[in-house]
């Protein structure tokens, strides 16, 4: 990995799972907080129907969040905030917030935020069913596909790659969370690399921390950095090659980016 601070470099990727119940959000900030051992990483949380990052970030009481920069007016700086040695970008839950956002302008909020760091990582929506929620996908360089050991999981997961490779995203690798069955996810995992383009990162076992790191508002690698599956969160990020790209290059893309059609 290059060094902390590298300012030359940035790449944005996209967290999603094609259903609700993965685990996602606490996917996006253990893998956030891993790679910020060695990258200037920014968390945004782009679920903005369903947000619910600013409570495993310790940001429930923010007065600020993306809602009100989506909605005009706020710049995105007005919404960012340090927590766990990451820059976080928390949305809103108000349903008037929801309506008044336009998820368009999230190109350009990427685009602002991609001069200052060196990782973008979007939560993104958990299920497809709107231009919002794919737009994430389309506006990432690379997706990182969090799954359960099952059959249907492995099928909105691939729903989530069609996306992606439909707008040119490439996929980081896939992360098989929530595991509780080793004979289960050895015979999943042969099916998903049979059909996922990206590699296998990690597999993170079931974890009673990542409860309890929910309810206590932390992030799993701040509330248990010695647990097993802050282990293996920390396996998938070291598995995450960070490729370098010019800012002001990257900035120009997300704020020309193609809005999808709804799904």
């Amino acid at each position: 990995m290059t060094p902390k601070h590298h300012r030359s470099m940035v790449e944005v990727f996209a967290v999603a799972s094609g259903k609700g119940g993965t685990g996602k959000t606490t996917s996006t900030l253990a893998l956030g907080m891993a790679l910020a051992d060695d990258y200037d990483v920014t968390v945004v949380d782009a679920d903005t129907g369903m947000a619910n990052l600013l409570f495993h970030a310790d940001l429930a009481d923010v007065e600020t969040t993306l809602h009100d920069v989506l909605a005009g007016g706020t710049p995105v700086e007005d919404a960012v905030y340090e927590r766990f040695g990451m820059q976080v970008v928390p949305c809103g839950t108000s349903l008037a917030g929801f309506r008044d956002a336009d998820p368009t302008r999230l190109r350009d909020v990427v685009a602002r935020l991609a001069a200052d760091t060196d990782v973008i990582l979007l939560d993104s929506a958990a299920a497809l069913g709107s231009r919002a929620a794919v737009l994430p996908i389309v506006l990432a360089d690379r997706v990182v596909v969090v799954l359960q050991p099952t059959i249907p999981s492995l099928s909105d997961g691939l729903k989530v790659q069609e996306y992606a490779t439909t707008y040119d995203t490439g996929v980081a690798g896939t992360v098989f969370n929530r595991v509780r069955d080793d004979e289960a996810i050895d015979a999943i995992a042969e099916k998903a690399a049979r059909y996922f383009e990206g590699p296998t990162l990690a597999t993170v076992p079931e974890s009673d921390a990542a409860r309890a790191a929910r309810r206590a508002g932390e992030p799993l690698l701040a509330y248990a950095p010695d647990s097993p599956a802050a282990d293996a969160f920390r396996e998938a990020a070291a598995g995450i090659d960070v490729a370098a790209g010019d800012s002001g290059a990257v900035a120009d893309r997300f704020r020309s980016a193609v809005v999808p059609e709804e799904p």
